[in-house]
C-alpha cells in the first residue's frame, strides 16, 4: 500500500510539473501544511454548479477564454467551501495552461503544490521544585516539513477533489503520509464524503489546522487523548437555511499500521454543531457544538500521554501503557465571535472500560479569549465548523502593520478519577 501511495503522488506530481516546461507564471500563494492549511480568502458558494469551459475551437475566433473574475470578498467572515485538503478552493475551470508556478488548471485534472515548514524554539523558566521533577533547558528544533499536491477533476459532473500530503517527522526521521483522500460532493446527502486518510472530527480545535490555531500548541488534555489523524470515511454535512451541520465518521488501523498516531484499532466519530447566528453582515458567529466518540484501543492497550503545549519539552503527562478494552468520550464547543473578539471553549470527558485500573474517568478542557487589535475577524468555515487563520487587512511585506492579538487561555483542571 506504501508503495501504492508513492506511485498515486508521483504520478498526480508528474501532471503538475511537466506543462511547466511550456509556460511559467509568477507565484501566487502556496498551499501551507496537510490539510485546511491555506492562507487563501474565504470563498462564497454559488447556487451554480461551475461549469467547465470549453477551448474555442473555431480558427477565425481570435478571443481568448479567461477564468470567470472572483467573487470572495475580502472582508467576508463566512466560507462555505470544502475541499479534500479541507482548504478554500480557488481552483477555476480554464483551457489548459499553467497560471502559476505551482498550478495546473487543464479540462480534466487540476493540480497545485506547495509546502510547510515547521521550527520550534522555546525557553523555560522553572523554580527549584519544578527542577527537581523534570530539567528543561532552552531548545531548537525541526518539527516537520511537508509536501502537499491538490486539485480536482473538473470534467465530472459532480464537485470531486483530491488531495496527497507527505511530511517529514523530524523527531522519528522518517516519511509520513498525511491528510491524503478524496472529496466528493453529495447534495442529496447535503455535504461531502471523504474517503482517506484525514482528521477525525472530534474537537472544534483539533478540526483546525495546526498553523491557524491561535496558540502555539493545543491543549494538553487534546493531544493526549485525540489521534490527530485516522484512516476511513467522513461524511460532512450542513444545511444553510438551519445552520446545523455535523461530522459523521468511522476509523480502523488497517493502513496505518506503525504509524504514531494509530493508538486505535476502529473508531466511531460524531460531531453535531448549531449555528443560531451567523452573520457576514455583522460579522457574528454563535457556535455550539457536541462530541461523541467511542473506540476500541489497538492491541488492547491504551496510552495518554502529552507535552506541556511545547514541542520542545518532553512529556509531562503519560499515563504509560495499561490494560483497555473500549472508551467512550463526549463533550462540549461553545465559541462566540463578534468581529475582532473570540470567545471560547470546550471541555470533554474518557471513560475508559479498564477493570485491571477501576475504570478511570479521564476529564478536561479550556476556555479562550482572543482579540485582533488590528481588527480582523477570524473566517469561520460553515462546512468544517471550524475557523481559518488570521489573515491580516494589510499585509507586512505589502507595507502594512500585519495583523497583531491579544491572547488570554486558561487550560481547566483534569482530574483522574477510579470507578466503583
Amino acid at each position: 500500500m506504501r508503495v501504492l501511495l508513492r506511485s498515486l503522488f508521483l504520478l498526480l506530481t508528474t501532471f503538475a510539473v511537466l506543462p511547466a516546461w511550456h509556460s511559467c507564471r509568477g507565484q501566487d500563494r502556496a498551499i501551507a501544511g496537510a490539510a485546511p492549511e491555506s492562507s487563501q480568502q474565504p470563498q462564497q458558494v454559488s447556487s451554480q454548479k461551475p461549469v467547465a469551459t470549453p477551448p474555442d475551437t473555431n480558427p477565425s475566433s481570435q478571443q481568448t477564454t479567461t477564468p470567470p473574475p472572483s467573487t470572495t470578498s475580502p472582508s467576508s467572515t463566512l466560507d462555505d467551501t470544502v475541499d479534500a485538503g479541507e482548504m478554500d478552493d480557488d481552483i477555476r475551470h480554464a483551457p489548459r495552461a499553467m497560471a502559476k508556478w505551482n498550478e495546473y488548471r487543464g479540462p480534466y485534472i487540476t493540480a497545485k503544490a506547495g509546502m510547510g515548514f515547521l521550527v520550534d524554539a522555546a525557553a523555560n523558566a522553572q523554580d527549584t521544585a519544578s527542577k527537581e521533577q523534570i530539567m528543561m533547558l532552552p531548545a531548537q528544533r525541526l518539527r516537520d516539513f511537508r509536501f502537499v499536491l491538490g486539485g480536482s477533476f473538473p470534467s465530472f459532473s459532480r464537485k470531486v477533489t483530491w488531495n496527497v500530503g507527505i511530511m517529514y517527522d523530524a523527531p522519528t526521521h522518517s516519511w509520513l503520509m498525511r491528510q491524503t483522500g478524496v472529496m466528493i460532493a453529495v447534495p442529496k446527502l447535503w455535504g461531502n464524503i471523504f474517503v482517506g486518510r484525514s482528521k477525525e472530527g472530534f474537537s472544534l480545535n483539533k478540526v483546525m489546522v495546526g498553523y491557524d490555531g491561535w496558540t502555539m500548541e493545543r491543549s494538553t488534555m487534546s493531544d493526549a487523548t485525540i489521534p490527530i489523524l485516522a484512516d476511513g470515511f467522513k461524511w460532512l454535512g450542513y444545511t444553510p437555511k438551519h445552520g446545523f451541520l455535523w461530522n459523521f465518521g468511522y476509523y480502523n488501523d488497517w493502513l496505518s499500521q506503525g504509524q504514531s498516531f494509530s493508538t486505535y484499532h476502529n473508531q466511531t466519530v460524531l460531531r453535531a454543531v448549531w449555528l443560531p447566528i451567523h452573520s457576514d453582515e455583522k460579522r457574528t458567529v454563535f457556535h455550539l457544538g457536541v462530541n461523541l466518540r467511542n473506540g476500541s484501543p489497538k492491541q488492547g492497550q491504551l496510552q495518554f500521554r502529552s507535552r506541556p503545549e511545547s514541542f520542545t519539552a518532553p512529556y509531562f503527562v503519560d499515563s504509560g501503557k495499561f490494560a483497555a478494552t473500549n472508551t467512550k468520550m463526549a463533550g462540549y464547543e461553545t465559541y462566540y465571535r463578534k468581529g475582532p473578539l473570540l470567545l471560547g471553549s470546550e471541555f470533554w470527558w474518557v471513560g475508559v472500560s479498564s477493570p485491571s485500573t477501576h475504570n478511570p474517568t479521564i476529564h478536561g478542557g479550556d476556555f479562550v479569549a482572543t482579540w485582533c487589535v488590528t481588527g480582523e475577524a477570524r473566517a469561520y468555515n460553515t462546512v468544517q465548523g471550524a475557523f481559518r487563520e488570521v489573515i491580516p487587512k494589510r499585509p507586512v511585506f505589502s507595507g502594512g502593520p500585519g495583523a497583531g492579538r491579544t491572547l488570554f487561555r486558561h487550560r481547566l483542571e483534569q482530574r483522574h478519577t477510579k470507578g466503583r
